[in-house]
């Protein structure tokens, strides 16, 4: 019953979090008669929906009808360090629950459930200003930020001059490595409509003075001036043919570049049975932009096909790994 029933904690965490209960909670225990009112909610179905989360621990009932936080729920609360809000926002999301329904469609046939529901690829379907927009680029900040730290602790950037962001987003990652390392340049390459929403990380992390901004995207071409190239949850979305369009872009952006590399930041999925959530997150990626998490031996095969060799897979405590690889 649990597995049957997985998707209703997720659909009634989602408005919860929207409305704000966990910040609010954040400032001490309240009444739910208290929490509908500041909501604009109703207040018996609050209560069962509130009542339905604690019995999971993610709030506490230490009174009839009172509410409180638990570890868990101080996780969403938007000024908790490493909140987990905009995450949980973006898994939790109706559209979320709309695509993962259609998994059937996608074994039956091997096509991509999101095409098939919206009628447009994943990324179109994220249209600039839209909800599910603001909501994944919000989502994808957060990751960064759980990454960053982990990556930063694990992996040293020394010596890289001027390393390109290759599908930045909003720029969070390019920005704490610079912080980190004052000698290094960078560019954020993303599309136009994406890499506008930099401004705000370059100017927290006072690196104005040593990044550019370029779009475009890397379908097409991938700029040059790097000796190396970034990519955090980029090669996971598409199938090997497309990634292979944007690697091979990069092998051409390197090209005559001495001690060139290239880095992925990215999830490597483990062989055998046991268990391991970057399984599942190749689900995600199957069926929202039809690609997909790959293990050692594949990142290897389809490096080496792009005209790169696989050097080194450096672990993190995060959900990714840093792949190094370098021009053949």
């Amino acid at each position: 019953m649990q597995f049957g029933t997985g998707y209703m904690p997720a659909a009634a965490l989602y408005p919860i979090v929207k409305l704000g209960i966990p910040d609010i909670l954040a400032n001490g225990s309240s009444t739910v008669s208290d929490l509908a009112a500041k909501t604009k909610t109703n207040e018996d179905f609050l209560y069962r929906v509130m009542r339905a989360l604690t019995s999971f621990g993610i709030f506490a009932e230490p009174e009839p009808r009172t509410f409180q936080l638990t570890q868990v729920s101080e996780k969403l609360c938007r000024k908790t360090p490493g909140s987990m809000r905009d995450m949980i926002l973006w898994m939790c999301n109706p559209f979320h629950l709309q695509v993962w329904s259609r998994i059937d469609y996608a074994l039956e046939t091997g096509g991509n459930a999101t095409e098939h529901i919206f009628g447009k690829p994943c990324f179109e379907v994220f249209a600039p200003g839209s909800e599910v927009a603001t909501e994944f680029n919000n989502a994808m900040t957060s990751i960064s930020g759980m990454t960053v730290p982990a990556v930063l602790e694990e992996y040293s950037f020394a010596g890289i001059k001027t390393l390109v962001d290759v599908g930045c987003g909003h720029g969070f990652l390019l920005c704490e490595i610079l912080a980190q390392y004052p000698q290094m340049k960078g560019i954020l390459f993303d599309m136009e409509h994406v890499v506008g929403g930099s401004t705000a990380n370059i100017s927290r992390c006072d690196v104005g003075d040593r990044v550019e901004v370029k779009h475009g995207s890397f379908f097409d071409a991938i700029p040059k001036g790097g000796d190396a190239y970034m990519m955090q949850h980029i090669i996971h979305d598409w199938d090997d043919e497309k990634s292979l369009a944007i690697l091979k872009n990069t092998r051409k952006a390197l090209e005559g570049v001495v001690d060139g590399k290239l880095l992925i930041l990215d999830a490597v999925v483990t062989t055998g049975g046991g268990p391991d959530f970057k399984k599942m997150l190749d689900l995600e990626m199957m069926l929202m932009p039809g690609g997909r998490e790959r293990t050692e031996a594949e990142f290897r095969e389809l490096l080496n096909r792009a005209g790169f060799k696989l050097k080194k897979i450096v672990p993190t405590k995060s959900m990714v790994s840093v792949i190094e690889a370098t021009v053949v």
